[in-house]
Order: structure tokens, then C-alpha cells, then sequence
């Protein structure tokens, strides 16, 4: 990036390192196999965990000691009972249900209730401090209580997961270096303006602004692109032949999004996920995008197509993030004030996507839950949110967490921007209307 020609700016560097192996599936196989077995393997997981907790919390309390009358703590998985729950039955039903839904974006009813089951049997939980809009179907819990005459489970107390142990951060440097945030650019969507994702490329690889803009772009090392790039018609992916002119039309957003990708590519390196609304497959996690999609910034080292979840480091500063699904999902049937506790929530349950496979399509594992949070990642995004939020949550062993809702960009023209050298975050806004 030329200023002058006495003075040229180097963009600043740094290390990055991949690990997202454990969202990969090698071999997709779906014969024969069963979505109870990631439930085992999460509950398997989850229990050796949380017995190891349960000395702190309650030591002189017995575990899986049911009996009627006497305190003691079970772990299961809980498993919530919802009156408005939407059923596939119901699409064939001939007696459709008249009950109106609450909101048109909640499932949430008063008489929804907690169940708490094992390999060994399930049981219906009461309580005034467990509120089951809190709670969702797949979180593992330990609970301290005691079984009623009517042979429920009356629950006294709940220790959950926690916040996982984090890595050290790195000593604080006073080298600022900036990481970009985007989700939802929707090209070729009626809301996309080509416009607006221009000027955000001309900002960040420095052909935008004074001297001093120029310095500031030099600063960004890295753009993460969190899902929903592109906007496809459904009515072009009904299954029929396309005729040349709808191919040409169904490939559009794709080569657009390219030529501004491989304008980025050409400056400084970018990882592009997976969202509800790209070419990818449907259920978690979402392997990357075919690098055939785009012939021209595929082309430099410094692009990457990651999956979706996406976990990553850099300069020993942890990464974990998502394209919005499992928080657009949790808030279908839980309840909170703010996307930010949907996230705060997900950490210290230590699952990325409790309510696969139960109401969020994901990949039927046999041997394992990937997304179990073993390490507790500094910053934790989420795309495609209806607005900007921010939080630093700070956990009981010191753990430190930067929370980011990066909004959609095609409705709000927000970028996100995040110092690595002090987890501060601001955000950068691109309009092309003239103000009068």
C-alpha cells in the first residue's frame, strides 16, 4: 500500500493455526446409523466431567442414590417437554391443532417442564429455581434434590459445566493488531448493495482514506467471513433442469462474491464459513466450501474455506465462532434478554449446539460429540445476528472471553473489529446513501 513515494506501509503479520480437524467428517456414512449414539457420547463425556466437579459442590451427598425422601445428586441429560413444539406428524395430521403459538418465533409455553434421563430411565424434574425457559433439550446437568411420593425429582440445586479451563493468553503486547468481522453479505439477495462490500474491501486492504486510514488498514491482519455470503433463489434449486439463463443466474452471486474475495485475498488473509444460506451441506457442522466455487481468490495461499463451527488461533489467541445457527435455535425454545447470554449460556454448558440433534440438523456421529467445548476459547462469535452486541465475560479460574453478535451486513452495513492486543472491540459502519 503505496502512500508516497517516499514512505510505503507494510501490513503487520501474524501466526495462524488451524483447528477445526475435529469439525471434519472424512467419510460421510448415514446407513445404520443412530442419532442416539452423540447423545451417549455427550453424556458419557459430560457425567466424567461433572463427577469430578461434585467434591467441591457437594461432597457429603451421594450420587445416582435415588430413593424416595433422601437428598442426593443424579446426572443426565435434560430433556424438555414443549406444548408447542412444532411435530412432522403434524404436516400429515388431518386434524390440524387450532392452539396459537405464543409468539411466531417462540416455542416457549407455561406449561413446558424438565426431564432428566440416563441410560437407566428418565424422570420429571420440579422446581421454582429450574425454569425450563432457561434450559433446552441436550444440556447435561448433575441436580441435588430428592424424590417425591409422587415420583418426581424435586431439584434443589443445579451445578452446571462451567466455563472449560483457557490457554494463557499471551503476554500484552503494545503492538495493536485488528481482526475484521462480516457475516451476511447476501450477494445477490434484493438487500445486497455490491456498493457497500466494496467499500469494505477498499477499507481494509488500505485504498480508502488519508494517510492515516491507510495506517490504521495496515493494522488488520485477518478477516473472518461468518457465513451467508451469498443469497440463492430456492425456486432455482426445486430439483428441475435449469435453462441456461437460470444457471447463469444461479452462478452470478457466486463470481461476484469472488472478485471482491480475490481483492482481499490479494492483501491480507481471510477464512470464509459456511452459513444457512451458502452451497454447503445443511447440517453441523458445515464442511467448507468448494474451493472450485471460487477460481480466482482460491488461487492465493492466504485464502481459506473453513467449516462452520470454525475454531482457529491466532498468534495464540483462541478463535471459536459459528454462522448463528445454534443461537437461532436456542432462541426458538429458550428464553434470555440478549443473544449475549444465548452465548454465555452455550460456553457454560460447554456445547456449542445443545439442541442438535434434536430441533438443529447435525451429522449423526457414533464415537463422539463435536461439539463438546474442552477449551475455552478469547473470543466467541456468532454471524448473522439482527444487531451488534459485545461482552466480556470473565470466569471463576480467571478465564476471559470476548462474546461478539457479528450483525448481517447486508441489512446494517457493520463490520466488527477486534484488537487482539486487548480483546477491545468497535465497529465499522459503510453506507452509500448521501445524508441530505
Amino acid at each position: 500500500m503505496e502512500v508516497d513515494s517516499q514512505k510505503q506501509l507494510q501490513r503487520k503479520q501474524s501466526t495462524y493455526l488451524s483447528l477445526d480437524e475435529n469439525f471434519g467428517i472424512q467419510r460421510e456414512v448415514y446407513r445404520g446409523q443412530q442419532y442416539s449414539q452423540i447423545y451417549f457420547a455427550r453424556l458419557h463425556m459430560m457425567r466424567t466431567l461433572l463427577y469430578s466437579l461434585v467434591p467441591n459442590w457437594k461432597s457429603h451427598l451421594p450420587v445416582l442414590g435415588l430413593e424416595e425422601g433422601k437428598e442426593c445428586i443424579i446426572v443426565g441429560t435434560l430433556y424438555k417437554h414443549m406444548k408447542l413444539k412444532p411435530c412432522i406428524l403434524d404436516e400429515y395430521s388431518k386434524e390440524r391443532s387450532a392452539t396459537p403459538l405464543v409468539k411466531p418465533h417462540n416455542f416457549i409455553h407455561q406449561d413446558d417442564y424438565l426431564v432428566l434421563e440416563d441410560e437407566s430411565g428418565r424422570v420429571k424434574l420440579g422446581s421454582t429455581m429450574l425454569s425450563p425457559s432457561v434450559y433446552v433439550t441436550g444440556v447435561v446437568v448433575a441436580l441435588h434434590g430428592k424424590e417425591t411420593t409422587a415420583g418426581d425429582f424435586f431439584v434443589e440445586d443445579i451445578l452446571e459445566a462451567g466455563l472449560p479451563p483457557q490457554i494463557e493468553r499471551p503476554l500484552k503486547s503494545r503492538e495493536d493488531k485488528y481482526v475484521v468481522f462480516v457475516s451476511g453479505l447476501s450477494i445477490g439477495s434484493s438487500s445486497s448493495n455490491p456498493l457497500q462490500f466494496q467499500l469494505l474491501v477498499d477499507h481494509i486492504t488500505g485504498h480508502l482514506g488519508d494517510e492515516e486510514e491507510q495506517g490504521l488498514a495496515a493494522e488488520i491482519v485477518y478477516l473472518v467471513i461468518a457465513g451467508n455470503s451469498v443469497d440463492i433463489s430456492h425456486r432455482l434449486l426445486n430439483g428441475q433442469n435449469l435453462t441456461s439463463k437460470d444457471q447463469s443466474r444461479l452462478s452470478e452471486p457466486i463470481k461476484e462474491l469472488d472478485i471482491l474475495l480475490t481483492q482481499i485475498a490479494a492483501s491480507l488473509p481471510l477464512d470464509i464459513m459456511p452459513g444457512s444460506s451458502d452451497p454447503a451441506n445443511f447440517s453441523l457442522p458445515q464442511q467448507p466450501l468448494n474451493r472450485c466455487l471460487f477460481p480466482g481468490s482460491a488461487t492465493y495461499n492466504t485464502f481459506r474455506s473453513c467449516t462452520n463451527p470454525h475454531c482457529f488461533e491466532l498468534d495464540s489467541i483462541r478463535f471459536l465462532g459459528t454462522s448463528g445457527q445454534n443461537i437461532d435455535d436456542l432462541t426458538k425454545y429458550s428464553e434470555a434478554e440478549d443473544k449475549l447470554d444465548f452465548l454465555e449460556r452455550t460456553l457454560k454448558w460447554r456445547h456449542l449446539a445443545p439442541t442438535a440433534p434434536n430441533t438443529l440438523g447435525c451429522y449423526p456421529f457414533t464415537d463422539r460429540d463435536p461439539f463438546l467445548i474442552d477449551s475455552c476459547p478469547h473470543v466467541y462469535f456468532v454471524g448473522n445476528q439482527e444487531k451488534y452486541e459485545t461482552r466480556l465475560l470473565k470466569g471463576l479460574e480467571g478465564q476471559l472471553v470476548r462474546l461478539i453478535c457479528i450483525p448481517r451486513f447486508c441489512e446494517t452495513g457493520v463490520a466488527v473489529v477486534l484488537n487482539m492486543r486487548n480483546l477491545e472491540c468497535h465497529t465499522i459502519t459503510f453506507g452509500t446513501q448521501l445524508s441530505s
